[in-house]
């Protein structure tokens, strides 16, 4: 019986495809994939790799937090509110009393000051110094002169101080209270006066 298929190709030496495979997909190597960014797509292949392994997606959130950069621009400066409100009336009582007790606290301070005051110029000489001038200048044969430290005793000065305090107690609280009826008069006319208040936060 004769052979009519001719000489057979040797598959001992073919190369090419098997049957049932694509054309490329035998390769000799491992495959690397192309790299498009450089070693950031290393990096988020990395990334991508961990994710896929059981990671989720928390990699990816602290490779967020990682490359996120503080920002320089917050302000520190407070800020300051202002408010501008206008003095429409003033209250005559409160005005009289408010007067009284700082007339009072000024006739006590007078007070002090000018005892305070005699001491020291009594410790100095002054009276008896210039008390001695006077006596002399005004003084004659039949009298002395003019006495100028029995004129000018503590407790006389003590007391004319006290009687210029209440005299000054009664004119301040009283023309306060004055004061108070005619700023309420020409605010009713031209407004009162405006201020302007600022609070920091």
């Amino acid at each position: 019986m004769t052979d009519t298929r001719g000489q057979q190709p040797s598959y001992e030496a073919y190369n090419g495809p098997l049957p049932g495979e694509r054309a490329g997909e035998r390769q000799q190597g491992p495959y690397h994939p192309p790299q498009a960014y450089g070693a950031g797509g290393q990096g988020a292949a990395g990334g991508a790799a961990a994710t896929t392994a059981g990671g989720g997606t928390q990699g990816g959130q602290n490779g967020a937090e990682a490359t996120r950069k503080p920002r320089t621009g917050a302000r520190t400066t407070p800020r300051t509110r202002k408010a501008r409100l206008r003095v429409a009336k003033a209250d005559p009582w409160s005005v009289m009393k408010v007067s009284f007790l700082l007339s009072i606290a000024l006739g006590v301070c007078t007070v002090v000051a000018a005892s305070v005051l005699w001491m020291v110029m009594d410790a100095m000489g002054v009276f008896s110094t210039v008390g001695g001038t006077i006596s002399e200048a005004t003084g004659s044969n039949e009298s002395n002169g003019f006495d100028l430290q029995s004129f000018l005793s503590l407790p006389r000065v003590l007391m004319f101080t006290s009687v210029i305090s209440v005299i000054d107690v009664v004119l301040m609280t009283a023309l306060a209270t004055l004061g108070a009826f005619i700023y309420n008069l020409s605010a009713g006319f031209v407004g009162g006066v405006e201020l302007t208040l600022a609070e920091d936060e």
